[in-house]
This record gives C-alpha cells, structure tokens and sequence, in this order.
C-alpha cells in the first residue's frame, strides 16, 4: 500500500517527509531499546536483592538524576516534558523494585501521578491525619500531604505532630516548579529520612512560649547558624515551622541554643528546579 505522503495534496515535499519518518522510526527504536534495557537493568536489582532491607525509594539520588539531565538539556523540547518522561521511567523502576504505594491527600492527586508514575497504586485520603495514619500503619510506602501554609487551623498544620523517629519529610512537589512557583505545592513524606544533595531546604518544628515575638524565633534560629527562609505559624501560635538551607539531623549541634523552642527536624527535600531556567 503507498505511502499516503506521496499521494497527498498538501505535502510539498514527500521525499523529504518519508526520509524524515524513516528517522523517525530509527529514532524511535533506539530510543526503546534503550527503555527495554533500563528496564532490564531496574528487573535485575530487584532479582538480586541489592537493596534488601533499605528503601528502594531514594528521593535525592532521584532529585540528582534530574538536575543533571535539565543541566544537560538543551534544543527545542520543553524541560517540564524532559522531567515528565523521566518521571515515569523513575517510577515504572521503583515500582519493579518494591512493592510502592501512594497515600495522597484530597487536592494532591495529580501532583503524586505526575511525581510516581500513572501506573503507581495511588491511595486517596480524605485528610492529612488519615494519609499519616495509613503511612505509620505500612498501608502504603509514602504520602503526599499539601505544602504547609502560614495561619492553618491544627488540624491542617499535620507538620505539628511530626517528631523523630515518626514519618519525616522526604520530598517536595513538583520537582519542575512552575513559572513564577517558589513554594512546593506539596510534601512526601516516608518512614525514613531524607537523602542529602548539593542542594536541600531542612524543616525544623518549633514551639513558641506565649508573649514570644515571631522575630524573635528568627533572631534565634539565626544566631543558632539556622537562619529562616520561611518561617510559618499554626493558628493558635504555638508551634512553629521553620525551613532553613539544608537538612538538619537530631544531633546536629546548632539545635542546642534553640532548646527554649524545642527545635525538632522533620525532614526536608531537595530544593526544586525552577522551569525556563537553567539548572
């Protein structure tokens, strides 16, 4: 049967256009080619059991793999596409390598699919309290929960609760931050911390005794060498979350002066890339 390129009226240049779909298709096949054996690679370390009794899920080893392919990105082709495709492939291996599961908050579906792949279980909850609880429960391996916001009601300030060795904050979403974004949209949390990169923001939960002024929580965590890069309050005031540069650990000796505000880490993530910007 011909090629209806040739037959085609509105074609200028059928020659041109089948030597292009020929390429096309090579293109194509290469590149899944390339797909069957990253998948192959993915179905290998799952047979051999080389992460047995760790988490497949490594958020900054993830984080990593894509500010070094937006570093490399160039050409015509949008990098909120770039990290879309490499989404997927992430998720289509984490789920060859472990048994993954989603738990996300009313409002952060589409969020958690384009994070963890179309294919990932998602598991909707109606509030931040039951995807915490399925997560402590090992009903499913992370939850996605809304990005805190400054004033919330207790009930939704789910950051309040957080304490070692509880569920931690191990990602932010999206990765890809829209035009104009400069906060996540939402959390990931885990049964385990968070992976260090280059490049983190570390979440500290405070507590404010009555008459404190907000400053002077930031003139504290500032003297303490954990200056504020945002800095929000629960309704009632009582607690505090700061997001600081870098994750902080339990031990970490600049906690000490801020044991007046009961300074707990809570996880943290790799800082996200903006999109139209190099990496």
């Amino acid at each position: 049967m011909p090629d209806p390129a040739l037959t085609d009226p509105s074609v200028v240049n059928p020659a041109a256009l089948l030597a292009a779909r020929a390429e096309f298709d090579a293109i194509d096949d290469a590149v899944h080619d390339l797909l069957m054996r990253r998948a192959a690679l993915s179905a290998t370390l799952a047979a051999q059991g080389m992460k047995a009794g760790g988490a497949s899920f490594r958020p900054g080893r993830e984080a990593m793999i894509l500010r070094r392919l937006l570093g490399r990105h160039a050409g015509p082709m949008p990098r909120a596409a770039l990290a879309r495709l490499w989404r997927e492939l992430i998720g289509t291996s984490l789920r060859q390598q472990s048994d993954f599961s989603v738990a996300a908050v009313a409002g952060t579906e589409m969020l958690a699919r384009g994070h963890f792949g179309l294919e990932t279980p998602l598991r909707p909850q109606a509030t931040p309290a039951a995807a915490l609880a399925a997560l402590e429960a090992g009903e499913c391996s992370v939850a996605v929960l809304p990005s805190p916001a400054d004033g919330e009601a207790p009930e939704a300030a789910w950051w309040a609760g957080l304490d070692a060795p509880g569920p931690q904050v191990v990602a932010a979403l999206p990765f890809l931050m829209r035009p104009g974004q400069s906060v996540p949209s939402a959390l990931v949390l885990a049964r385990f911390g968070a992976d260090a990169t280059p490049r983190d923001r570390g979440l500290l939960r405070l507590e404010r005794a009555p008459g404190t002024a907000r400053d002077a929580v930031a003139a504290a965590l500032a003297a303490a060498g954990l200056p504020p890069r945002r800095l929000l309050a629960s309704a009632d005031g009582r607690r505090m979350l700061a997001e600081v540069e870098g994750l902080v650990a339990p031990g970490d000796p600049r906690l000490a002066p801020l044991a007046p505000f009961r300074a707990a880490p809570i996880g943290g993530y790799a800082e996200p890339e903006p999109d139209g910007a190099p990496a």
